[in-house]
């Protein structure tokens, strides 16, 4: 298959604070080099974009040194943790943005959808910003035309195409420009995690249209999400950034458990600047995770004979709030094997904060795995807040991952890989009958 997509050395920067070199002599250098197509003279080094230490200088690369090539009706997922860099890699790819340094090479025509409303005029009803955005891409009234129908259809906004979309909800926002990016014949298909805004009923008419696209026209299509089981399920390799610099480009199922299971020094903490917040409760916040074992302390990484502890440490932000923590475990594939909540139908003893209005302040609860119950692959937790509506709720992804291991000493039992999602110890008895 022929390549579509060519990045060669792309790294980007961004300057912190003053922009200017701090002589007029020197920022006239730089403007004459930048519209002669050179390097900035006067670019300092820099620092990687590694949030979780102070940096030094006041330049940090949000990209560094990235290299890949994609074919022709490709599906490619890419992940990371939050500013690992990919949003930034899109928007080079896209054109919103110029890399610092390096090249890329695109054949065909792209269709981004970056965020909520990319490439929509606020003040232009939906029927025109279908048009528009036709008009950008290169194609003809007539096959805009021609596909004006299905897009509305798909959208679900037939009601509102002649309302100016200043109007639209956030989720009507994403699903005519959604509507828009998939059916409009552009060759590459960019999607960062836009999908996040519309309902899951919606998330899965996409999941499936990107299917299709990919498959059935041969169309190539990038895809950043933090949605484990979105990426395994359609994408057939993967992108792992990790603070700006590509770690690794394979096969999805491989991409997955390495993201999963590596991690930065202090996995086993994750700060509220660092968490994931799918969705945000107006009377809580979540501030801090933490893995630890109990006989080792912090750690990521739990024998199959030892508890897994979770503690979920959150803020309630207003008097007489009723907040009820609550968690997944979910595979690498996004499968969920288990739910769990802090309440008396669901926890074998209730503390003293159940069901009763807490003040405002911070609270630690915590969730004790039992041994002997997970089978040996990585998990990640999700995290959620719920008040006493569930509309009102806070969600949290991949605030955690960790990985079961296989110790061979305690179990006595075949090593290998087992089949199931859990792999509990239980009572077995065998009698013999004459």
């Amino acid at each position: 298959m022929s390549k579509v997509i060519n990045v060669n050395n792309i790294s980007k920067a961004y300057q912190l604070g003053d922009f200017s070199t701090g002589t007029i002599s020197q920022d006239v250098e730089r403007f004459i080099a930048k519209i002669r197509g050179k390097e900035d003279p006067f670019l300092k080094i820099g620092e990687t974009n590694d949030r979780s230490k102070k940096g030094e200088s006041d330049i940090v690369w949000s990209l560094k040194d990235i290299n890949f090539e994609i074919e022709e009706g490709g599906v490619v997922g890419i992940i990371g943790r939050n500013g690992a860099g990919k949003s930034t890699l899109l928007k080079i790819l896209s054109r919103v943005t110029s890399p610092t340094t390096g090249h890329i090479k695109v054949k065909g025509r792209i269709a981004s959808l970056l965020e909520v409303g990319t490439g929509f005029h606020p003040e232009l009803t939906g029927r025109e910003n279908i048009f528009l955005n036709g008009a950008i891409l290169g194609m003809r009234k007539a096959e805009i035309k021609r596909k004006f129908d299905e897009i509305v259809d798909f959208s679900g906004v037939e009601r509102y195409v002649d309302t100016p979309v200043k109007r639209y909800s956030s989720g009507m926002y994403v699903r005519l420009a959604f509507a828009v990016a998939a059916h409009l014949e552009s060759e590459i298909l960019i999607l960062d995690e836009v999908l996040a805004v519309g309902d899951a009923e919606f998330q899965k008419k996409c999941l499936g249209k990107m299917g299709d696209i990919s498959k059935g026209e041969g169309r190539t299509i990038l895809f950043v999400s933090h949605n484990m089981a979105a990426i395994s399920n359609l994408c057939n390799k993967t992108i792992l950034l990790k603070n700006g610099i590509l770690q690794d480009f394979d096969y999805t199922r491989a991409i997955i458990d390495k993201y999963i299971s590596s991690g930065k020094e202090n996995e086993a903490v994750v700060e509220a600047e660092s968490i994931f917040i799918k969705k945000h409760c107006d009377k809580a916040a979540f501030k801090r995770f933490k893995l630890i074992s109990e006989n080792r302390g912090l750690t990521t990484n739990f024998a199959i004979d030892e508890k897994v502890v979770i503690e979920m440490e959150y803020e309630v932000l207003v008097d007489d709030a009723m907040i009820t923590p609550s968690i997944h475990v979910v595979d690498n594939m996004g499968s969920i094997i288990l739910a769990t909540f802090n309440g008396p139908s669901a926890t074998l003893t209730t503390d003293e904060f159940y069901g009763k209005p807490l003040k405002k302040g911070i609270y630690v609860s915590t969730i004790k795995l039992p041994e002997n119950f997970l089978n040996t692959t990585n998990y990640i937790i999700n995290a959620f807040l719920v008040p006493e509506t569930y509309d009102d709720m806070g969600i949290a992804e991949n605030v955690l991952s960790f990985i079961v291991e296989e110790t061979g000493e305690m179990r006595k039992e075949y090593t290998g890989e087992w089949a199931g999602l859990i792999r509990p110890k239980l009572d077995w008895s065998t009698n013999k009958l004459n």
